[in-house]
């Protein structure tokens, strides 16, 4: 549904986006990470328009993107990361206003302001001033303002940045049914358990570069020994008794302290019967298992770096 092929942005001396390039099918989500500057919000207002890439290109179903007023962008919605409502409004008529800039009205406009509010938990307050709204209600809002014309993509640029988690639950439920519907969906978030949850398959960017693009137990497997195997054994041997262990395919270390031997592995599905079995073999008897696997957080700071960046 939505094809984005080598976007490149550069300012002067700097370059903000580097031969961005990906796919995302009918009712996919995918997750774009990447930490601050990496170019994340820079190719969303490419992919929608709002800024005019240096080459590359976007392409909606097939059709090429050729133009900022071309219809075939008709197709798409932006949630952007700046609330974009105006608080002496109702949200009524907030929608109303954003519903004209689509060119909707009467009872077009009417049914899309009322599915909406709906959706988004605030057909009650449709006639309270936004002003009044929590932040977590204007980014709901904002949402039902980017679905009022029924894009096939919706591009969410990090849409429950201060909301509270009633709000934030909410949205989640809003972007799982709309998944459910076949909308397509770019999500850009620094929440990594939202994109664990929410998404079929992350995209990170670091100095305006894709470096992974792949389903989320995939991009686990880009970073070696985070994934640990713990074992309590009953009777261990003296020394480095277990250096047998470290020989093993798929090994990255191993650690012994106390009764609990710790082994860093590639791939826990793969490894754990072969130090299961080594261990047989020698001798040692195991009380206890259990298994730890890298989450999205630990791959994201080992890919990109732990430093704090301010740019």
């Amino acid at each position: 549904m939505l094809e984005v092929v080598g976007l490149h942005k550069q300012y002067g001396g700097l370059v903000a986006v580097h031969e961005v390039s990906f796919t995302a099918g009918v009712g996919e989500m995918i997750g774009l990470l990447g930490p601050n500057g990496a170019g994340k919000t820079t190719t969303v207002s490419m992919i929608a328009g709002l800024l005019r890439p240096d080459r590359g290109e976007v392409r909606i179903a097939g059709g090429l993107v050729r133009s900022e007023a071309d219809p075939i962008k008709r197709r798409m919605g932006l949630v952007p990361q700046e609330l974009a409502l105006h608080d002496e409004l109702s949200a009524r008529e907030n929608l109303t206003l954003f519903g004209s800039l689509y060119d909707l009205s009467g009872a077009q406009l009417s049914s899309a302001i009322g599915r909406n509010l709906e959706l988004v938990g605030l057909a009650d307050r449709a006639k309270d001033r936004t002003g009044t709204f929590s932040g977590g209600m204007k980014r709901r809002l904002n949402l039902a303002a980017a679905l009022l014309h029924d894009p096939q993509i919706l591009l969410l640029d990090e849409p429950t940045v201060g909301v509270d988690p009633q709000s934030r639950n909410a949205i989640f439920s809003n972007l799982e049914h709309l998944k459910s519907l076949g909308k397509t969906l770019v999500y850009t978030t620094h929440y990594m358990e939202e994109a664990e949850r929410l998404c079929d398959r992350i995209i990170i960017v670091d100095h305006g570069k894709v470096i992974a693009n792949d389903t989320l137990e995939a991009v686990r497997r880009l970073v070696p020994g985070v994934n640990v195997l713990e074992l309590e054994i009953e009777n261990p041997g003296v020394g480095e008794w277990y250096a047998g262990v470290r020989s093993l395919p798929g090994v990255d270390g191993v650690e012994f302290e106390g009764a609990s031997l710790r082994v860093r592995v590639r791939d826990l599905l793969e490894v754990t019967p072969w130090v299961l079995s080594w261990l047989r073999e020698h001798g040692y008897r195991c009380a206890h298992l259990a298994s730890q696997r890298a989450d999205l957080e630990t791959v994201f700071l080992t890919l990109t770096g732990r430093s704090v960046r301010n740019a």
